[in-house]
């Protein structure tokens, strides 16, 4: 009986997958409503393919449970591939088969047949700009132009919910940004969307986001939340000398963080300090800098603050 929500998209309880000793993910609890695109952040390595794969029913888990749309996977994971979407983060199409024959291909393995196929070709190839390109074989595109064949390949069954792994690696910041308002759009006609991602600014524009490290969630919920509940204010320096005031703050009582970004020095003031501009500004070690101001928090910063605490 299932005991999941129709809201929620994905239930995990317990979540492990071990490689003999390997723990590639470790105790992943997960609750991720529908309508939405909901965000894994972390290194390469941290477990992010690893929670992809059990989610989709790709892989077993070693223990925890798993239920997506309603379903127990991966028991039922025959059923569940035809309500969901799988972009691997490699290019996965055939590069000897043209845009047209590898979108053939997939809506035949997906049972789309006779004139419903017709239709829905056409469909997803005028959306993602890729009728010109119909001839093309796909070993010959750009990044940008497989990764539109990709999403395209992914969609055409409709499926209620879309898992993309790492889909934005090999593109350009405009590809990339046009990418993303794909997605928003999918999400506007009713499709539920998991991306992992290691790029801060697209992990930002996730709805609700986990931060993996070690096969671990450190954290989760809206950027926002994250941003709030990261227990440190931003200060920025700027002077002549970042790289010695860098060095004199690193392992000062109440400074989580300093790093170099551009021309200044971004810094992480515990928040139990109350006035982190003007604590920096009474230290010591800021003497020769020409503005100390206090900032808006970044999910860098987050990721800062609540990393750290992986294998070494």
């Amino acid at each position: 009986m299932n005991t999941v929500s129709p809201e929620i998209a994905i239930e995990a309880k317990g979540l492990v997958k071990k490689f003999k000793d390997f723990r590639a993910v470790d105790g992943l609890d997960l609750t991720i409503e529908r309508g939405m695109i909901y965000g894994f952040l972390g290194p390469n390595g941290c477990g992010k393919t690893t929670a992809i794969r059990m989610l989709t029913g790709l892989l077993t888990p070693t223990e925890g449970s798993v239920e997506v749309l309603g379903m127990s996977v991966p028991k039922d994971a025959e059923a569940l591939k035809y309500k969901i979407g799988y972009m691997t983060q490699t290019f996965s199409l055939y590069g000897d088969l043209t845009v047209l024959e590898n979108l053939n291909f997939m809506s035949t393995i997906y049972g789309i047949t006779g004139k419903e196929q017709s239709d829905r070709i056409k469909e997803v190839m005028k959306r993602y700009d890729l009728a010109d390109l119909k001839d093309r074989f796909s070993g010959r595109m750009s990044g940008g132009q497989r990764q539109r064949l990709a999403l395209a390949a992914a969609v055409l069954h409709q499926p209620e919910l879309l898992f993309l792994d790492e889909p934005t690696s090999a593109v350009d910041p405009e590809s990339r940004r046009l990418f993303w308002e794909q997605l928003f759009d999918l999400v506007s006609d009713g499709t539920s969307i998991i991306v992992t991602t290691h790029f801060m600014d697209e992990a930002e524009r996730c709805h609700k986001l986990a931060i993996l490290e070690a096969g671990q969630k450190r954290a989760d919920g809206t950027p926002k939340e994250l941003m709030a509940s990261m227990g440190a204010n931003v200060v920025e320096i700027e002077g002549p000398n970042l790289r010695e005031i860098r060095r004199k703050l690193d392992g000062k009582e109440n400074i989580m963080a300093a790093a170099q970004i551009g021309a200044r020095l971004r810094v992480l003031v515990h928040d139990d300090v109350a006035d982190a501009e003007a604590y920096l500004k009474a230290a010591p070690e800021t003497d020769g800098a020409t503005l100390i101001e206090q900032v808006r928090p970044n999910l860098e910063d987050v990721f800062v603050t609540a990393t750290g605490k992986g294998r070494q």
